[in-house]
């Protein structure tokens, strides 16, 4: 390939790369100014419990999700018990679900005011139950949340160790447990603790379920400082901090990732051991119960508040939300796939270590939470509409108005840098596929330029590229931080809907917006199962 063509790639490559750098410089550069006042009013009152808090949810989300994430892994994936087979795809199912919409689906549920206290009170009399507004039940439901992270990655290493490695350990004299903690356990670690740090870092960077739960975390105090204090600055601050420790999750991550290399044996499609009398009751009982409470149980409580309340506001106004939410979705998957497939063709075009690294790093924003995607681009976008954007509208006679700050591209600006990721995936995937002799014997036959991408790659991009536009499509829909703070006035969607009547404790009012959410969220759920089962 020719320097100039390659140059072409560079440039392309290079200009993604820099919508990542611009919110982390933005919020590198926000400490040129410091609020002493705030800051003061923040450490003795906000600091020393937001770091508290942080600590003790990674610790007990991290612990929660590992323990309920590899031992239904490794049920699914290598024994035999009654429900194995439907279990084994349904336990991905709570991947559709929010965080906020499960979180306030459990408050409703359990609270001291809720269904299951009533009816325990009216049977068994002055029967007591644990607060369910506390630490515990902010973590329980991240657990059954994020829980899948690891369940899918741990599930899918146990299966590629084949069975050789295991009857070895078995032929060695070690027992079922010996065999999965001296030989499965540490083979699957890379993959347990990509899962891990996946799940951490939506933690960290949750919102809507810390603040159903008025549980303080760093997410809750960029929301307050800025809407509070009205200190975009200030809030800025706050989110490099969060960043830091998003940073911290996943250089740990890299560091205990370890050596272990993948087996070469062949993927077993059969189970290895058969579980018989209590302990297969026991296993289905484990893995029904983790279902029941993750996707059946909050899914019929917001059928049963849907019809109990939640139909009554199908109205315009919900119409409205839901084309709000439509149009979001669609041009953040548009511009997100765009974009990705230019990357995946700057990568197989020109592979040389600038443009990887520059790949590399436009696919970091999927690291970066949405509260501190938000807060960086609206600061970079008010710096400039003040010394550009007002300046130069009032000399060319349009009133010196803001253009950028609050607009609709800054949202979807901020879409575009922290999903990019979702949608480079499967299309890189796709794209590595399509072997280099069948565009070079195009060329041969005289297909090139556009010709050669639409009649050649385009086709067999398709299945990646659908992929790539409803993940996308699914999470900007459900993503609530940076679209509650960023969104244009009268830009209401239906996970800005859910934060509104949540906040007001109106439960059955948040069903229906809740429940289509997870409906449009089953969409890429069920393409990962089929994935899974195909591979």
């Amino acid at each position: 390939m020719s320097k100039r063509i390659q140059r072409r790639w560079y440039v392309l490559s290079f200009a993604v790369a820099l919508l990542v750098l611009l919110p982390l410089s933005v919020l590198l550069l926000s400490w040129h100014t410091v609020d002493g006042e705030i800051w003061s009013h923040l450490w003795r009152t906000q600091i020393p419990r937001l770091l508290g808090n942080t600590l003790v949810l990674l610790l007990g989300v991290g612990v929660g999700v590992t323990l309920l994430g590899v031992s239904l892994a490794w049920l699914t994936a290598l024994c035999e018990f009654p429900g194995r087979r439907w279990l084994d795809w349904a336990l991905m199912l709570p991947f559709a679900i929010p965080a906020y919409v499960l979180a306030f689906v459990f408050i409703g549920l359990l609270d001291f005011a809720g269904p299951v206290q009533t009816l325990a009170r009216e049977w068994f009399g002055g029967v007591r139950f644990p607060r369910v507004r506390s630490t515990g039940g902010v973590i329980l439901v991240l657990v059954l949340v994020f829980y899948p992270y690891v369940y899918l990655l741990a599930r899918s290493a146990f299966i590629a160790q084949g069975k050789g490695l295991m009857e070895a350990a078995r032929g060695l004299g070690q027992t079922p447990w010996q065999a999965f903690w001296w030989v499965a356990l540490p083979m699957a670690r890379p993959a347990i603790g990509a899962g891990l740090a996946l799940a951490l870092m939506e933690t960290l960077a949750d919102f809507g379920a810390v603040s159903v739960f008025n549980f303080d975390t760093f997410t809750t105090a960029i929301y307050k400082t800025w809407y509070g204090f009205f200190s975009l600055t200030s809030a800025t601050q706050l989110a490099s901090l969060l960043l830091l420790a998003v940073m911290l999750v996943l250089y740990g991550e890299r560091r205990a990732r370890g050596v272990a290399r993948p087996s070469n044996e062949r993927r077993r499609t059969a189970a290895l051991y058969h579980l018989r009398g209590w302990r297969a009751l026991a296993a289905s009982g484990w893995c029904t119960l983790v279902f029941a409470c993750a996707f059946v149980v909050p899914v019929a409580q917001l059928l049963v508040w849907l019809w109990q309340r939640g139909r009554f506001d199908f109205d315009e106004r919900y119409l409205g939300l839901i084309l709000h939410s439509l149009t979001l979705g669609g041009l953040a998957a548009l511009a997100a796939v765009a974009v990705a497939l230019t990357l995946a063709f700057a990568r197989r075009q020109a592979p040389v270590r600038p443009v990887r690294a520059a790949v590399g790093l436009a696919n970091l924003g999927y690291a970066l939470p949405g509260s501190v995607l938000a807060v960086s681009i609206m600061l970079a976008f008010s710096y400039l509409d003040r010394h550009l954007v007002i300046p130069l509208s009032g000399w060319l006679g349009m009133g010196g108005k803001p253009l950028l700050l609050g607009s609709l591209g800054a949202l979807l600006l901020a879409y575009l840098v922290r999903f990019l990721a979702v949608a480079y995936g499967p299309l890189e995937s796709s794209l590595a596929r399509i072997r280099p002799s069948l565009p070079e014997a195009s060329r041969s036959l005289g297909v090139g330029g556009p010709q050669l991408f639409l009649r050649v790659y385009l086709p067999l991009l398709l299945p990646g590229t659908l992929s790539a536009v409803l993940l996308v499509f699914v999470d900007v829909l459900k993503e609530m931080p940076a679209t509650l703070l960023m969104r244009p006035f009268g830009w209401d969607t239906l996970a800005v809907r859910v934060f509104e009547m949540t906040s007001e404790g109106e439960w059955a009012r948040a069903a229906l917006p809740a429940l289509t959410l997870v409906l449009v969220g089953l969409l890429p759920v069920i393409l990962l199962i089929r994935r899974s089962a195909r591979g």
